[in-house]
């Protein structure tokens, strides 16, 4: 089965160590974790302002930090994939070159200068456990631990729910025509929970996760990226579900209509309907896929609230067959991954995160999840002869609690 990783990049001893020879004394005062999270049900479907069903993940990002007396930001970085970068706190902060690891931190830095100021910036050194462009959301927990730092280093402290909207919408700086949920989950988790994330408002909802489920992480060993020729199929995915929630609310009279109201008002039957005489494809699928997932996103939540895990893992099945042939964003790795843990136990697997790359998530028990860890491992990456920790790529994932500071 998978093997824990040798060394923890958030761990506080190697940020201390980083920290002292990249800026010297004084020392750092506060260590800001922010979790990653898998998407349980309810993918592509957020940013339609419908409900989600994610879970905080126990790997995180952590920014051990130090105020200044400028408002500047310095931030390196443990992965030496990514160089430290420096910049001006202010209202408009000239973005780096897209696809800039710095942009994240930027993009929270901006958002809070336009609604405090002034402000003071830190010095930090940032470790992440998470995968990158995996689908998990290390982007988002890069943007929330930015935030919490300047907040913390400026005696700041707003509301959760506030701030996770506020960085919503920070978080378009970047290029990507996101929702809500990430931000959401990363600031308002539960440890032992997944949380039912509903939008305008925003409210998140908990909901403990049975204590013998399991639920196995895989990467597909391909990144999730949202820069580039990869940003333009996300936001174009975007695109098309707004293009359809248009025609079909004419076609039905109702124009004006947001997803959540449409859903709310006509069965979905109705609405399928509608679309098939409305749409033509791709948008049609398109549509298809977010009006049967607000259905999956309900007995999904019913399924966990019952401690059914067969239900459960159905819905994920169903799920990902809907990513793969009606939102087009699964891959050949991402299907194998989901093939594989099925056939070795789980309930149920999908690909969790915008796909085009990234994770799966399959749902199974405390007396299946070794079998279904040694499967992946001797049929999806043994072949693969991949480097560095099988846990990197490989892992149950815990359901954690919500961003956090804590004094060093």
């Amino acid at each position: 089965m998978a093997t824990a990783s040798a060394r923890d990049p958030t761990a506080l001893t190697a940020l201390q160590a980083a920290f002292r020879a990249r800026y010297g004394a004084p020392d750092p005062v506060a260590v800001i974790r922010a979790p990653g999270r898998i998407n349980l049900i309810g993918e592509h479907i957020d940013y339609a302002g419908l409900a989600v069903l994610p879970m905080a993940l126990q790997r995180h990002v952590a920014l051990l930090i130090r105020p200044r007396t400028d408002a500047v930001v310095r931030i390196a970085n443990l992965d030496p994939e990514f160089p430290t970068r420096a910049f001006a706190i202010g209202r408009d902060i000239p973005p780096y070159p897209a696809g800039d690891w710095g942009n994240y931190a930027k993009a929270a830095v901006q958002a809070l200068a336009r609604t405090l100021d002034p402000l003071d910036g830190f010095d930090g050194v940032i470790g992440s456990s998470i995968p990158i462009a995996a689908g998990l959301s290390s982007s988002s927990a890069l943007v929330v631990a930015a935030a919490r730092a300047l907040l913390h280093v400026n005696g700041a402290h707003p509301m959760p729910l506030a701030l996770a909207q506020q960085l919503a919408e920070a978080e378009r700086y970047v290029g990507t025509e996101g929702g809500g949920m990430d931000q959401a989950i990363c600031l308002g988790a539960v440890a032992g929970t997944a949380s039912r994330v509903e939008f305008a408002p925003l409210r998140l909802t908990p909901h403990a996760v049975p204590p013998d489920w399991r639920l196995v992480v895989a990467h597909s060993l391909a990144r999730a990226e949202k820069s580039g020729a990869a940003q333009q199929r996300y936001n174009h995915r975007t695109q098309e579900c707004a293009a359809a929630l248009a025609a079909v609310t004419a076609h039905l009279g109702l124009a004006g209509m947001s997803y959540r109201e449409l859903v709310a008002a006509r069965p979905p039957a109705e609405l399928l309907e509608a679309g098939a005489r409305a749409l033509d494809d791709p948008v049609r699928r398109r549509y298809r896929h977010v009006i049967t997932e607000v259905d999956r996103v309900t007995r999904g939540e019913t399924a966990m609230a019952r401690a059914d895990l067969d239900a459960f893992g159905a819905v994920l099945s169903a799920a990902h067959a809907s990513l793969r042939e009606d939102f087009e964003v699964s891959t050949a790795a991402l299907d194998e991954l989901v093939q594989i843990a099925t056939e070795a136990g789980a309930t149920g697997a999908r690909l969790t995160g915008a796909g085009m790359g990234g994770c799966i998530v399959a749902a199974g028990r405390t007396d299946t999840v070794d079998r279904m860890l040694d499967e992946l491992a001797a049929r999806f990456y043994a072949p693969r002869k991949i480097e560095g920790s099988l846990d990197d790529v490989l892992f149950v994932a815990d359901p954690a609690g919500g961003a956090s500071v804590e004094p060093v």
